[in-house]
Order: C-alpha cells, then sequence, then structure tokens
C-alpha cells in the first residue's frame, strides 16, 4: 500500500507541473542533448564485450578495462545507426512521420536486422503494412527488446513532452514491435523526456513508468522493482535476484523460450533502471551496475548512460568517459549521414519544434516548455499462455517423410514431398528454425487446413538461426496438429528450397 501512495502523489505532482511552463536556455538544451547521444556511445561501448555473455548471471569480477579509444565502437553499432535512421524519417517527412513512413525506410534499410527487427522488415518486403508487421499474428518476437533500443531518439527530442513522445514511439514502435514491445520504446523515451528537468534516478523512473499502462505485464515489473528499491535501497544485486526469480520464467522469443538467454524487453528494461536507482547519479557505477546486470549488456548501459547524459549534460560527464568522442565525432555512424556532431545538431531543431508544436516557444536565447503529464496508452497486450516445452527435432513426436537429412540438431529439406508432422496439446506454438540465405517455402497445415505459406529466406547474406518459421498463439486448448510441406520453391529471385527446423516451442 505505501508504494501505491507514494506513485500516486508523485503523479499527483507530475500532474500539478502540467500547467508550468519551464524555460531551458538554448545552450543547455544542446548540451544536454549532446550528452545524452555520448551517454549512449560511452554505454554501448563499455557493455559490448560482454553482450549476451552472461545469461541469467550477474556478470562477476573485472570488467574489461574502459580507455577512450573504445568509444569507436560506437560508429557501428545498430542500437546507435537504426535509432538515427529513424530519427532521419522524422527529418525527411516531418513531425507527423507516419508508420508508413516508418516502414518503407526499414523495409528499404541494408543493415543487419535481428529478432523483433529481421522480422518486422521480412514481413514488409512480403507486403505485410507496417501497422501490423510488429503484431503477433505476423511477429513471434513481438516483446523483444528491438524498439526499446532505438526510441532514444524520441525522449533526447520530447524534453518534458511525455504524451507527444508516446504519439511518435507508437507510430515508430508498431513497424517491429507490439504491447510491451512497445512499451519499452515508450519507458525509455519518457525517462530521457524527464531527464531535462529531473535529476532524481528515482523520479525519472517513476516518469517511466507513469508512460506506460501499469497493469501491462512490462508496468508491473518496473513497479516491482521500484518497490524492491525501496526496500533495498543500498543492494541492486539482491534487487536483480528478485526481478530474475519472478520475471525472467516466460520468454516466448523462439530463441530465448525456455533458455537461459533472454532478450525480452520489460527485463531488459529493468536493468536499465536498474542501472540508474543504484547508481545514483554517478556516470561509471550507472552503466557498470547494467551492464553487470547481464543479457543485452550493451543496450541496457547504452539506455541508463544515454538518460543520465541529459541530466548531467555533455559538459558533466566525466573526461574519464568522453574523452574519445572527440577524435570521432565528425565521423558517420554506419549505415547514415548522422556524426556526433550532425546528429546531436538534427535532435535540437526536432526538439525545438516538437516543443512549439506543444504549446512553447523560443524567446531570445531560451527554449520555454509547456510541461506534459504523463498518460499511458490504451492498454495493449496479447496473451501467448505459458511457454511449456521445446521438443527438439531428434523427439519422436516429429514424423518426417520424403528427404530430409539431418545436420547437428536441425532437419532439412529442399524437394518437393518432403512433409513433417508434429503434435502438441497446448494454446500456441513455434515451428523454430533458420532463416536462410538461400532459403525456399513451404505450406503449413493447422489441424488439417492450410494456414499459410511461408518462406525462411532470411534476405541477408548468413544465415539466423533460431527464428519462427511458423508460430500460432490463442489456440483453442487441447491438441493440435502441424504438417509441414515442402514446396521446393525458392523465395523471389533467390535460387535456394532449402527449409530447416530445430524444434517446437509449445504455449499452454
Amino acid at each position: 500500500m505505501r508504494i501505491g501512495i507514494q506513485f500516486l502523489a508523485a503523479m499527483l505532482a507530475l500532474g500539478s507541473a502540467a500547467a508550468q511552463t519551464r524555460e531551458i536556455p538554448l545552450k543547455v538544451l544542446r548540451d544536454k542533448i549532446a550528452g545524452g547521444w555520448a551517454g549512449q556511445m560511452i554505454g554501448v561501448s563499455f557493455g559490448a564485450p560482454t553482450e549476451f555473455r552472461s545469461r541469467g548471471k550477474i556478470i562477476e569480477g573485472d570488467l574489461p578495462k574502459w580507455t577512450p579509444e573504445r568509444i569507436k565502437n560506437a560508429l557501428g553499432q545498430d542500437d546507435l545507426y537504426v535509432d538515427m535512421t529513424f530519427a532521419k524519417v522524422l527529418d525527411d517527412k516531418g513531425l507527423d512521420a507516419t508508420a508508413d513512413d516508418f516502414g518503407a525506410m526499414f523495409r528499404d534499410a541494408q543493415y543487419a536486422l535481428w529478432h523483433a527487427n529481421l522480422s518486422g522488415r521480412r514481413n514488409l518486403k512480403r507486403g505485410v503494412p507496417a501497422t501490423l508487421s510488429g503484431t503477433p499474428r505476423y511477429n513471434a518476437h513481438a516483446d523483444d527488446i528491438d524498439f526499446q533500443i532505438e526510441a532514444d531518439f524520441i525522449g533526447l527530442m520530447a524534453p518534458g513532452l511525455y504524451r507527444a513522445a508516446n504519439d511518435i514511439a507508437l507510430r515508430a514502435g508498431r513497424v517491429m514491435n507490439y504491447g510491451d514491445g512497445i512499451y519499452g520504446g515508450m519507458f525509455v523515451s519518457a525517462m530521457y523526456a524527464a531527464a531535462f528537468f529531473e535529476s532524481d534516478p528515482r523520479r525519472i523512473v517513476e516518469t517511466g513508468l507513469a508512460a506506460i499502462p501499469r497493469q501491462s505485464p512490462y508496468g508491473r515489473l518496473v513497479a516491482d522493482l521500484l518497490a524492491w528499491h525501496k526496500q533495498y535501497p543500498d543492494d541492486w544485486k539482491k534487487v536483480w535476484q528478485l526481478i530474475e526469480d519472478k520475471w525472467n520464467k516466460n520468454d516466448p522469443c523462439p530463441a530465448g523460450a525456455l533458455q537461459p538467454y533472454n532478450i525480452d524487453a520489460k527485463l531488459n528494461g529493468a536493468y536499465i533502471a536498474l542501472g540508474l536507482l543504484y547508481g545514483k547519479g554517478d556516470f561509471g557505477k550507472t552503466i557498470e551496475i547494467s551492464t553487470r546486470a547481464g543479457q543485452d549488456s550493451d543496450c541496457n548501459p547504452a539506455s541508463s548512460g544515454g538518460i543520465l547524459g541529459v541530466v548531467l549534460g555533455y559538459e558533466r560527464i566525466p573526461e574519464e568517459w568522453k574523452g574519445g568522442i572527440p577524435a570521432i565525432a565528425n565521423e558517420k555512424f554506419r549505415y547514415t549521414d548522422f556524426s556526433f556532431n550532425t546528429i546531436v545538431e538534427s535532435t535540437e531543431k526536432r526538439a525545438i519544434g516538437l516543443v512549439k508544436r506543444n504549446g512553447g516557444r523560443v524567446e531570445g536565447d531560451k527554449l520555454l516548455v509547456r510541461l506534459q503529464t504523463p498518460k499511458p496508452p490504451k492498454l495493449q497486450t496479447w496473451k501467448f499462455g505459458t511457454v511449456a516445452e521445446r521438443i527438439g527435432a531428434d523427439d519422436a513426436r516429429w514424423t518426417f517423410s520424403g528427404p530430409w537429412r539431418t545436420e547437428k540438431t536441425q532437419r532439412i529439406a529442399s524437394a518437393k514431398g518432403a512433409e513433417l508432422t508434429v503434435t502438441f496439446e497446448g494454446t500456441g506454438a513455434i515451428v523454430v528454425g533458420p532463416y536462410l540465405a538461400e532459403g525456399g517455402k513451404a505450406d503449413v497445415y493447422l489441424d488439417g487446413k492450410l494456414d499459410r505459406t511461408v518462406d525462411v529466406c532470411s534476405d541477408e547474406k548468413g544465415d539466423k538461426r533460431g527464428d519462427s518459421v511458423w508460430h500460432a498463439f490463442g489456440l483453442k486448448p487441447g491438441k493440435h496438429t502441424v504438417r509441414l510441406a515442402v514446396r521446393g520453391e525458392p523465395y523471389g529471385d533467390r535460387k535456394g528450397t532449402g527449409v530447416a527446423i530445430e524444434s517446437l516451442v509449445v504455449f499452454r
């Protein structure tokens, strides 16, 4: 009850602030924006050597020593260059850019992608509208971290403008995510937006929570984290374990289901907030805790470092961390037209434009911001049930007919006439297999009826293991049969016709 009363009081305080106009000198605005981008660059470069090397456990012992030269790693990091290409859509199309505008950029982007991003782009290339390409019907990764690691650009252009930030997040995030996957981007962007006017990390995290539906799984996890932080204010490892025990149990990602690997948005979002809460405003400590929490240990300190970078501003980030930035400040990030200097300039222009659109103005050398009260969007969730089991390709419940061959943990076929059948009891399933650089087509039947024709072409040069060949959720409880028939046909102008499977993930 105590946390509920305190949270309500905090939100009432935010509500009273909504009628306020806050001023921020343009020089300070630019410094904070620069601090946000710099914080991301430092955080992602700091955590890069440990990315997904610690799954379901805290990273103990020494971390790789930081040197200023390591910042160059940021120029090739996807959570910066994808972030920036989304920002460019707003530069090119204006602040009213639609989901279709974001989708068009994403569909044609040449960079490598993974998980929800990869699935979203594949969907777009196959004619799925941008408003549906992140939904569970088409994207088994709907709850994954992807939009969360790319939403920083929104908060950096929305000082105190939580509702405006959510509006942009909904348009951009639905391209690859849904439900909690979108709320992750809203949570992060709201914390950035708060950091322009708030320095208390707890208040910043509370504001992030106020911007998303509290009854969503993501919202409930953040509320738990805030309650545990109040109970154990000096023991982040204790709180990490509480998060692990309650929330690292039911990841639907094809690669992560019933595995230590977890790329779920809310779990990794908790690690962002964990760093902020227990870092207590210290830059090095903040990104270290977000890194030591494990899993996506470069993206999480990128966001916590970026948010704290806004609080501090570029000038107050310790020299030991930012010292390598001037040497690369004019080098372009991979796949973008932006350097550090030009993305700061671009973000500042968009921030001023968004403030003006939402009742603010420029007076001399100051920006006057009409503060907004955080307002969560309508609750949007998908019920996939509980991850119950993973049936490997060598399990006797699979039946294979025709020319299938075995390679390690996979069964592979290329010719028409090759079929497989598996029966499961549950409310959903994912046929897990790799996307192949030269993958072909197959027809998938559910309970005797053609559900859809799929292809496993990765659209990229290499293969992508552990993804969704086919999936369905929300089935009636009971026994269901999946039959996959290889068509022996290539996708598009490709030549390969192969289809491979690794396992079946079952939901109940």
